[in-house]
């Protein structure tokens, strides 16, 4: 896909990979929508880009707010990056009923309030230029497998993993593409509120970004449905 003069939905935009992938979309001739609850951050990402970057401050989980935020993006959306998401980390007897509904609610619920929102503009848009468009949902390789203290975050990326793959089957035929990404320790914010400390030697969200732009601007008829990143050495020799 060419992505001058596309418009992309990104959601957890206020920060980290969100904000590197909108970044990179401005930069590459797209018109980016940014969806996040932190308004200031929002904002401040939009005096960087300029016009070519919407701010929308919205809760992801809420679908009153991802009606309005559809309505304000209109009747057309080339791309759809399904990028918000947390983790709550600790063991399972532990884990608070508050914590397990948030991330279900944040890192699925989420994403399929968006998703079911895009489809029929991606499907419309098929019916008249032969080819829908592109959702991008960012798991995780806690998406592949179990580790103690992760389960719940666990539950809801292996979630999205099989959501993921029925998508791309459900959808391939409207000329939509579907990829999954799986990426491992980045050096965002994420681990701060997850209650962590992250790998030695993450990957950087311009890591993660440059794989995301190369997955979006392959041929039409091309998809890589799952790629999966990893730091190379992510723990540093003493």
């Amino acid at each position: 896909m060419q992505l001058t003069d596309k418009i992309a939905l990104v959601t957890g935009a206020s920060a980290g990979l969100g904000a590197q992938v909108s970044r990179d979309l401005v930069a590459r001739g797209a018109r980016v929508f940014g969806l996040a609850r932190r308004e200031e951050r929002l904002n401040a990402l939009q005096d960087e880009l300029g016009d070519a970057f919407t701010p929308l401050p919205a809760d992801v989980t809420s679908e009153e707010d991802i009606q309005n935020t559809f309505r304000r993006i209109g009747d057309r959306l080339d791309i759809l990056v399904n990028n918000a998401g947390l983790g709550k980390f600790g063991p399972a007897k532990d884990t608070s009923t508050a914590d397990w509904d948030l991330q279900i609610n944040v890192n699925l619920k989420g994403v399929f309030l968006c998703t079911r929102a895009a489809i029929p503009l991606m499907q419309e848009q098929n019916r008249h230029v032969g080819f829908g468009g592109h959702i991008i949902n960012v798991s995780s390789v806690a998406g592949l497998m179990g580790n103690p203290n992760v389960s719940a975050y666990n539950v809801t990326k292996f979630g999205l993993k099989g959501y993921s793959e029925a998508l791309f089957k459900e959808l391939r035929e409207d000329g939509i593409k579907v990829t999954c990404i799986f990426p491992g320790s980045i050096e965002t914010e994420f681990f701060e509120q997850a209650g962590v400390s992250i790998s030695d030697h993450p990957m950087t969200s311009e890591d993660v970004s440059g794989s995301v732009m190369h997955v979006l601007e392959a041929p039409d008829n091309y998809l890589v449905s799952e790629i999966v990143m990893r730091p190379l050495r992510p723990k540093l020799k003493s």
